[in-house]
């Protein structure tokens, strides 16, 4: 029995790997992970020592009770007809009623096979954490990958703008020198019309007005240029630094769950994690009708209950016949010495007997008996609500992994088409920038738009193939593996 059942796990776990890999099409670094965990799990090897355990309790109440030997010896040999007893030897075998223990027999079996279905859970609990949190460690590298990228757009923005910024600073003094040119040449037309004002001319006085005017307007553009590239360099330095606080707490970030994924594979938190470089979307191969059947008729929670169900008949069987006699079979040896002197029956003298019996016993206390059915028919009643508040529970999980699906699939679709807009409106504004060094506004907003959304896109593949591994949790198979 105990290797049919190591084949059935080896099987089993071979089932989910392949469905798991073949399916979502995953790298073969993800398919070594998942039989590291099968392997080196602590919880998955508690659930297997449990049911081992469990195993060696089927011989122990299918076992007859130990027969009683008892012996006797007299100080002073006791005077008998036919010669002097020496020692009395008795041995018992006590026997339960019919089918007792072939009831306990078949309790301790399928509560075995309860722990069987708990250590397959547990597989599968395990084959999903490893591979949720392989998803959420590629989501981070890509978001790291990512960001790193656009660190490289926003360094490349930083310093066109100081080129700019430069450019405004050295022409600046130059339209100082031509402001001061055009007052000189102000002054020396006003000091030659001074004699036409003389005349009477009053209109000459309207050019040497209108003169500082212009040689303000001319000299504002400049430095309002300056100000605006130095400005614009500062916002570039913002984001930059908001952009490299973002990818060290990423960092940050793996670390912690690269240490989770570890501790899955009884690792040191410390163990590198290799992982796919490319992180792609994967396809749910079969309808969720098909997950939800099969996730009703064959997940492992529910196959547990439904074993403790037929343990608990099993168990009501055996208490029942519980309450019937016991029946004893025994022989007693009577040693026998000889006597000296034996009036009657010599032939008798020093003949040991040998007697045997039979022993009965009365269950008349009936009360302990009924108690103990009434116990196992409540403890059946809580298995049977136990099971449905599992299924429910189970439909539930069905409903959610099923929402985070088809939203996954969702905005898949619309982040790689907001993604590829933004870069587009991104390439044109770079081009403008470069060119005119106008518009960095729209350069620094478009790039921000395009990394939210590269990520969300990322965020969303994850989501996608976490969702597919969780429905394909539920509905795994653990029968007739």
């Amino acid at each position: 029995m105990k290797t049919s059942i190591y084949k059935k796990l080896i099987l089993l776990t071979l089932a989910v790997v392949v469905c798991t890999i073949s399916n979502a099409q995953q790298s073969d670094s993800l398919m070594n992970y998942l039989e590291q965990a099968a392997k080196n799990n602590p919880t998955v090897l508690q659930k297997l020592a449990e049911y081992e355990a469990s195993l060696q309790k089927v011989p122990q109440v299918g076992s007859l009770p130990d027969p009683e030997l008892s012996t006797g010896i007299f100080l002073s040999p006791m005077e008998l007809v036919g010669g002097k007893q020496v020692a009395d030897i008795r041995l018992m075998q006590m026997f339960p009623w019919f089918g007792v223990l072939k009831a306990a027999k078949d309790e301790m079996s399928l509560m075995a096979k309860a722990k069987l279905e708990t250590l397959c859970d547990a597989k599968l609990q395990v084959f999903y954490d490893v591979q949720r949190t392989y998803f959420e460690l590629q989501k981070i590298d890509q978001s790291i990958r990512i960001s790193e990228e656009n660190l490289e757009i926003l360094r490349t923005v930083e310093r066109l703008s100081l080129v700019k910024f430069k450019s405004a600073a050295i022409s600046s003094p130059a339209s100082s020198s031509g402001g001061s040119m055009a007052q000189v040449s102000t002054s020396a037309a006003t000091a030659s019309s001074g004699g036409m004002s003389g005349m009477g001319g009053s209109s000459a006085s309207n050019p040497v007005q209108a003169n500082p005017a212009s040689a303000g307007m001319n000299s504002s553009p400049m430095a309002s240029s300056g100000s605006s590239g130095l400005a614009d360099l500062y916002q570039v330095q913002i984001e930059i630094g908001e952009l490299e606080n973002s990818i060290s707490l990423l960092k940050n970030q793996r670390q912690t769950v690269a240490a989770r994924f570890n501790s899955y594979l009884n690792r040191k938190p410390q163990t590198p994690v290799q992982l796919a470089e490319k992180l792609s979307a994967n396809s749910l191969d079969i309808s969720l009708q098909t997950v939800s059947d099969s996730m009703l008729q064959n997940n492992p929670m529910l196959g547990m209950l439904l074993y403790e169900q037929q343990s608990l008949d099993a168990r009501k069987e055996m208490v029942t016949k519980m309450g019937y006699p016991m029946i004893g079979l025994g022989l007693n040896y009577s040693l026998i010495g000889k006597a000296m002197e034996v009036m009657t029956a010599p032939e008798m003298n020093g003949k040991d007997m040998v007697m045997p019996m039979v022993t009965v016993t009365l269950p008349i206390y009936r009360k302990k008996y009924k108690a103990m059915q009434e116990e196992v028919k409540l403890q059946k009643t809580a298995t049977e609500q136990g099971f449905q508040a599992t299924a429910n529970a189970l439909q539930t999980e069905y409903y959610e992994a099923i929402q985070l699906f088809q939203d996954a699939q969702r905005r898949m679709k619309l982040y790689q088409n907001q993604s590829d807009l933004a870069n587009k409106s991104l390439n044109i504004l770079m081009k403008s920038f470069s060119a005119s060094g106008s518009g960095l506004t729209d350069l620094l907003r478009i790039q921000q738009q395009t990394l939210d959304y590269e990520t969300r896109q990322i965020e969303a593949i994850a989501d996608n193939n976490t969702a597919i591994a969780w429905l394909k949790r539920l509905m795994a198979n653990s029968k007739n593996q």
